[in-house]
């Protein structure tokens, strides 16, 4: 599936394939699908919050998903990687080549769409 994302005004062409689990092993040393389990149960627990939720829970919802930020910037690098983008050697060279502050919040629908397609 490829999909594009505009992250800090510029278009990225995202695309993820059979290959891709195995190339997020290979530069990472980790295994995508249980870092892509973790993430998106973050982000659902974000997601699902009661309308009524406290500033307690809304903060540690937002936490949760904090913890797997280098997780999602891993694998929007290595989308990008796949579908063809100038993004660097590393996730570091890429986010270092983005001007304003990367949210998360800006490409993790596109990320997870990506994903589960």
């Amino acid at each position: 599936m490829t999909k594009t994302v505009v992250i800090d005004g510029k278009e990225y062409r995202m695309r993820a394939s059979a290959l891709t689990p195995r190339l997020y092993r290979a530069f990472f040393k980790r295994d995508m699908i249980r870092d892509m389990q973790n993430l998106l149960g973050a982000y659902n627990k974000l997601l699902t919050l009661p309308e009524d939720a406290t500033e307690e829970e809304k903060n540690e919802a937002n936490l949760s998903i904090l913890d797997y930020l280098e997780v999602f910037e891993n694998v929007a690098w290595v989308f990008c990687k796949e579908g063809g983008e100038q993004v660097g050697n590393s996730p570091e060279e890429w986010l270092d080549s983005i001007e304003g502050m990367f949210s998360i919040y800006e490409a993790m629908p596109t990320i997870i769409d990506i994903w589960l397609d």
